[in-house]
């Protein structure tokens, strides 16, 4: 794709034809969607812990469920908004290779990174998905007094993580199908 957003970037690969481009824009939609339920669970954590803060100052009311609360929904807005942030790939990267590499050396760097990233998240996935079913089957809750079941967490990563590691795999494939035409006008 030439003279417009890289391959990979969600506006390119949403306006691709074909399964790709159709992969894309249900994946753009769905984390659209999760992202907007995350900064709601954000919201909420903020509220819950302040509210926690109030009522043990004022009120002297103990509050042990606030703590496991807040960090069910901020880990749960983390591992669930991963897949939009990477999306657009609004994660914190290190730059001074890119402004000092070639451009194409620069993607042959990203991509490089877009296929560990996607090995890595594929195996968190799956190692979520197996804590998932461990914490299920087997009862497990959290050691507090309010005693939460461990699979609300588990599931909230094993759930992220997947549609992390979806995302990367649509930019790993947007760009070899980018550069499988521009491939062949070159022989």
């Amino acid at each position: 794709m030439s003279g417009g957003a890289p391959a990979d970037h969600p506006e390119a690969l949403e306006a691709g034809r074909g399964v790709l481009g159709a992969v894309a824009r249900g994946l753009a939609w769905i984390n659209s969607s999760v992202f907007g339920v995350s900064m709601f669970a954000l919201v909420a954590a903020a509220f819950v812990l302040t509210g926690s803060v109030l009522m043990r100052y004022f009120f002297k009311v103990p509050t042990d469920w606030q703590d496991e609360a807040s960090v069910f929904l901020i880990v749960g807005a983390v591992f669930m908004s991963g897949a939009y942030v990477q999306a657009y790939r609004g994660h914190v990267g290190i730059e001074a290779l890119a402004g000092l590499l070639p451009p194409r050396l620069n993607a042959a760097r990203r991509f490089g990174c877009d296929v560990v990233s996607l090995l890595f998240c594929t195996f968190f996935a799956w190692k979520s998905w197996t804590l998932l079913h461990e914490a299920w089957t087997e009862g497990q809750t959290t050691a507090s007094s309010w005693a939460p079941p461990l699979w609300i967490p588990y599931g909230l990563m094993a759930v992220g993580m997947t549609l992390l590691a979806g995302q990367l795999l649509l930019q790993v494939a947007g760009r070899l199908a980018a550069s499988a035409p521009a491939a062949k006008a070159s022989r």
